[in-house]
């Protein structure tokens, strides 16, 4: 790792390809860099979210562990043909990523209504890293029907987007506020009247 940060301009992407771990130059276009790249986009997600000052302890400490799978699951794509042994991403994480899921939601109330991204400025940064976690995971399921890839990887990015959905619930109740419901027009009695 030091020698391959030893160098951080290298312009070697100038003419748009990239390296990957096995030392073969694909295009920055590739679905395997496309996945890549918004597996490092939705870490960054979580890391804007652990800028926030009041997060409680325990939602602190699970989002870091999840930044630490985010960065082997990015090197594991970096590795199209990762034998299965070597492969950082198990079937163990999704088991444990569930487990804090049903911990977080044990807190909250049934919910009835679809709700709307937002409530305090932790539950919104939550709500836009499960966005960003759902266009990783359409990424890896292209990559899926077009190169090897485990099913895990998959099974744990829909596992964190679900996450990210009941933690931002979380945030918002620990902040003393509550979600915020959709407002149906048809439940609501609206919509257009005819002409």
């Amino acid at each position: 790792m030091a020698q391959r940060l030893a160098k951080i301009i290298t312009r070697t992407g100038d003419k748009g390809q990239t390296g990957l771990g096995n030392g073969e130059r694909v295009a920055k276009r590739d679905p395997r860099i496309r996945a890549i790249g918004e597996v490092d986009e939705l870490n960054s997600a979580l890391g804007l979210l652990l800028a926030e000052p009041d997060l409680p302890a325990e939602a602190r400490a699970t989002l870091i562990d999840i930044q630490h799978q985010l960065f082997n699951l990015g090197g594991e794509l970096s590795f199209p043909d990762l034998p299965a042994e070597r492969r950082l991403i198990r079937a163990a994480h999704v088991e444990t990523l569930e487990a804090r899921a049903a911990f977080f939601d044990a807190e909250l109330p049934p919910l009835k209504e679809f709700i709307l991204p937002g409530g305090c400025r932790a539950a919104a940064l939550a709500h836009l890293a499960r966005a960003v976690c759902r266009r990783a995971e359409r990424s890896l399921v292209a990559l899926a029907d077009n190169a090897p890839l485990s099913e895990t990887p998959i099974r744990y990015i829909n596992r964190l987007s679900d996450f990210l959905f009941i933690l931002a619930r979380f945030l918002n109740r620990d902040a003393g506020g509550e979600d915020v419901l959709w407002k149906s027009e048809r439940a609501a009695g609206g919509g257009r009247k005819k002409e």
